[in-house]
């Protein structure tokens, strides 16, 4: 049964992945909104854009020119935040400490067509996409250098996407990114000491109660976590544990793509725009490690708050004390699992 007092009043929430809390505020909810509203675009893509660098046939920024392809594109970023041919070196001078750093980064583009999105792509051409990110998981962790591969999309300009192509990133690096070394210690005690998956647990228990699940198939759930920090925050969990996404067989692989394209047109019905987002699968690392702790899941943080042009900024005591959201993961489940 739901708890009236979390839906009214201040309270923190834990997050079992990070070990950090949340600060929730409900009656916030209530008080009138007079800050920033920003235009709503009304831009039609075309299927195919002669300028844009990712579509099939176009030439990129490096003077390389993309194949035709008809399904999924991968390749090198020509702009990669992290060098495979780095040096090894470090600097260890009293309080100044740094460590060299290596890795493999790509970008990996789900469709020819330039006026998609996720949320516009059939299951089976997500799956397309799921693929991908497969193969690359397993070709990336046979480099020695590459310990973890950080697969994630950065959607809509206000996230920071630079071309509106629908296309993802698969960042690998020789170490545990701060996020994913949270989850991997958090993950690793609770398997220590009770013997089974902490997120498999935690399923159970929501499965149990119902209040935050927006939608499940046969092998996943889609989820509004207990501790969300961004006001429609998601996550997508197999129901069985499942280290990483390798671990998919091809049926499961496909269930994986339809819970991607029912939030992600969730999304795009709750405001009535293209919904903008940050997602991003959280797995176990390719450290060689036996990593029988890790449950992998898949994330999106969505920025806008009250309509298709009020964004949530973490800003203010978000940045110097707790994360903070008003509207309840409840509220925000209800209102996605209705459009569904």
């Amino acid at each position: 049964m739901e708890n009236t007092n979390l839906q009214h009043y201040s309270h923190k929430r834990f997050n079992i992945l990070t070990g950090e809390w949340v600060l929730v505020s409900p009656h916030r909810a209530k008080r009138p909104w007079q800050g920033q509203n920003e235009e709503i675009s009304e831009e039609q893509r075309p299927a195919y854009d002669e300028n844009c660098y990712l579509c099939a046939g176009n030439t990129r920024i490096n003077g390389e020119l993309n194949p035709k392809y008809s399904d999924v594109f991968v390749f090198t970023n020509d702009f990669a935040a992290l060098q495979n041919d780095s040096p090894k070196f470090g600097v260890n001078d009293g309080l100044f400490k740094a460590e060299s750093e290596t890795g493999i980064c790509k970008v990996i583009c789900f469709s020819p067509d330039h006026s998609k999105s996720l949320a516009d792509m059939s299951s089976k051409e997500i799956q397309k996409v799921v693929f991908a990110w497969q193969k690359e998981y397993t070709e990336l962790a046979i480099e020695p250098t590459i310990n973890y591969v950080q697969i994630f999309e950065n959607k809509g300009a206000v996230m920071g996407c630079s071309n509106p192509h629908p296309h993802g990133q698969i960042w690998s690096q020789s170490t545990l990114p701060n996020e994913v070394d949270k989850k991997n210690t958090q993950q690793s005690s609770y398997y220590k000491e009770k013997k089974s998956s902490l997120l498999g647990d935690y399923l159970n228990q929501e499965l149990k109660t119902k209040e935050r699940i927006i939608f499940e198939n046969n092998d996943f759930v889609v989820l509004v976590p207990f501790w969300a920090i961004w006001p429609f925050e998601t996550m997508i969990v197999p129901k069985k544990q499942r280290k990483s996404i390798l671990e998919l067989n091809i049926q499961e692989s496909l269930n994986f793509a339809e819970s991607i394209s029912v939030i992600t047109k969730a999304y795009d019905k709750l405001f009535n725009t293209s919904f903008p987002y940050s997602s991003g699968i959280h797995q176990a690392p390719t450290n060689g490690l036996n990593n029988s702790h890790w449950h992998f899941h898949m994330s999106f943080y969505p920025p806008l708050l009250r309509s298709a042009s009020v964004k949530k900024f973490m800003v203010g005591y978000e940045m110097f004390g707790t994360p903070q959201r008003d509207i309840t993961a409840e509220q925000a489940a209800t209102r996605l699992r209705d459009l569904i």
